[in-house]
């Protein structure tokens, strides 16, 4: 499945930006997952419509109410997930 791979970077932890971007790729009937990263960054996994993915890339960059996204890294990837939602996963550090 070709995904698309994304690492925000900014103040984007704390601030409800997972939660958010949940519910925002929802609503663009979007699949994958979204996770923060011991360094202070987001990552995301998305795959859909390319239009939708691009909407969604879009909205990225604006991020939540309280956030402050500084960077965008996108990469097309392949994986081999077997994906039916966006979810929020949880690391346990």
């Amino acid at each position: 499945m070709k995904m698309t791979h994304v690492i925000v970077e900014g103040h984007v932890q704390g601030v409800f930006f997972r939660d958010f971007t949940r519910r925002q790729a929802c609503q663009l009937n979007l699949l994958g997952w979204v996770r923060n990263l011991r360094n202070g960054t987001v990552e995301i996994m998305l795959a859909g419509a390319d239009k939708d993915v691009a909407a969604m890339l879009d909205w990225l960059k604006q991020g939540s109410p309280r956030s402050r996204v500084e960077n965008l890294i996108v990469e097309t990837v392949e994986s081999d997930e077997y994906i039916t939602t966006f979810e929020i996963r949880y690391d346990h550090w």
